[in-house]
């Protein structure tokens, strides 16, 4: 599962966007390995936060109980690195002198970084992943995972501006799918955006957190999970045989009347090239209108966002991305599109699982009115996450700062809104796409293009 990322920005200095961790737990993405910023250059903002980001760290382990390497005094206990800290040495000494059966310090150090974010932080989108998720993350964010392929991520159904609140599942902080990848496990399966999960193999998700739960989820290729769903009033099992998932980023095609469509299903560090070469071949087909799908989208690399809406963008904002101290980096267009005449008619599609990056994209598409929005609202997701490696080879996941629209709107919590919204009917055949048929009718003008930047992963 993945949580949507802008996602992440992984410590090389690439943020990344998401919303939660796909299979992975984007998890969005990412800088880096989850919504990275451009480049892998080290941008003043990346910098700083890596430098905190090891002081921080340094000081958790420290604190914890640093006995592997050192850290420790002669005799066992820990030194509190500040008096804040003293109390966590003190229940550590306790633990050790007292408890009556033999202690793990690896499983103490754990317990620790977990509940720092857990109880400390209260971001759903901050966490610790242990060494083998947080590698399997990374490879999600490469485009290889071995899971069902899938977007997960936490919802507060009663309050959707309280994420704070949701720091473990519940039947208010519900487990939901964001959007399963395309052509993975997941999406033969039936699973739908908007599904809630219950329970996975038999054990309720409740009182557990969304990257334990995503572990779960996760596993080798050709073997079983079965996921307990809830779908409207409609609660039923589904099994899904995992597999390696290789996700292919962009998918396009001529339509009837000169449209061409084009579809983005991710995020990652080749998705940009991709695009560009797609597109590409469409234009050379003579396309002469666009659908831009992003539906399903859970987001990924910044970099990646800013370098696809340069495609139809051709100068200005893209977007801010403001942190901590009133620091904000603008991130204009690269002046390098290949279709931002404007007279050149572009449509992207939106839904609910268009999250994080996508949300980038569809945010400056509509601010600049480059292009026309149709669906149905994103996800809200308007935050950027740096992922670091820790020594255990571990890592975490940060929030260090929002993003907004050239316009300075925030996407969180009501998403993006599209120009024309299309409702889905319950029944609607899986086959029968009513968004897309919207589009085509939009464009029915025989100069569009419309770009369908449709994700999943």
């Amino acid at each position: 599962m993945t949580e949507p990322t802008p996602d992440q920005q992984p410590e090389d200095a690439r943020p990344a966007l998401p919303a939660t961790p796909p299979e992975v737990t984007r998890v969005p993405l990412p800088t880096t390995p989850p919504e990275r910023q451009g480049g892998r250059v080290p941008s003043s903002v990346s910098w700083l936060v890596s430098l905190v980001l090891a002081s921080m760290v340094g000081a958790l382990l420290f604190a914890a109980g640093y006995l592997a390497a050192g850290g420790a005094q002669a005799d066992g206990s820990c030194s509190a690195p500040t008096a804040a800290f003293a109390p966590l040495c003190e229940a550590y000494d306790k633990l050790k002198r007292q408890y009556v059966d033999r202690l793990d310090d690896t499983q103490l150090v754990e317990g620790a970084i977990k509940g720092l974010f857990e109880y400390g932080v209260k971001d759903p989108f901050s966490g610790y992943m242990p060494p083998d998720e947080y590698q399997r993350a990374l490879g999600s964010l490469s485009g290889e995972f071995s899971g069902i392929g899938a977007e997960m991520s936490v919802k507060n159904l009663t309050d959707p501006d309280d994420l704070a609140s949701c720091t473990e599942l519940s039947a208010t902080c519900a487990l939901v799918v964001i959007a399963p990848l395309a052509d993975s496990p997941a999406e033969a399966a039936g699973l739908r955006p908007g599904d809630i999960v219950l329970a996975i193999d038999g054990i309720s998700v409740n009182g557990s957190t969304l990257q334990d739960e995503v572990g779960k989820v996760r596993g080798e290729a050709g073997t079983k999970v079965t996921l307990s769903l809830q779908r409207g009033d409609r609660t039923f099992d589904l099994e899904i045989t995992r597999a390696k998932i290789t996700a292919r980023e962009v998918t396009s095609r001529m339509l009837d009347g000169k449209v061409g469509y084009i579809a983005l299903h991710g995020f990652s560090p080749a998705s940009a090239d991709q695009f560009h070469e797609a597109l590409q071949g469409l234009l050379d087909d003579g396309a002469a209108s666009i659908i831009f799908d992003l539906r399903g989208n859970p987001g990924g690399y910044i970099d990646a966002a800013q370098k696809i809406a340069s495609e139809f963008i051709g100068s200005g904002l893209i977007f801010t991305q403001e942190s901590s101290g009133g620091e904000r980096k603008r991130w204009e267009a690269t002046g390098d599109g290949l279709a931002t005449d404007t007279s050149l008619p572009v449509v992207a599609l939106v839904d609910k699982g268009s999250a994080s990056a996508s949300e980038i994209v569809a945010g400056a598409l509509k601010d600049t009115r480059r292009a026309t929005l149709i669906g149905q609202p994103t996800y809200g997701k308007n935050t950027v996450q740096v992922w670091a490696p820790l020594a255990n080879d571990g890592g975490v996941r940060i929030t260090i700062s929002r993003w907004f629209t050239p316009e300075h709107h925030s996407v969180a919590p009501d998403g993006v809104q599209p120009d024309i919204t299309v409702e889905i009917p319950d029944g609607t055949p899986e086959d029968q796409d009513l968004v897309l048929q919207r589009a085509i009718q939009e464009l029915a003008a025989p100069a569009a293009l419309v770009i369908l930047l449709r994700a999943a992963a």
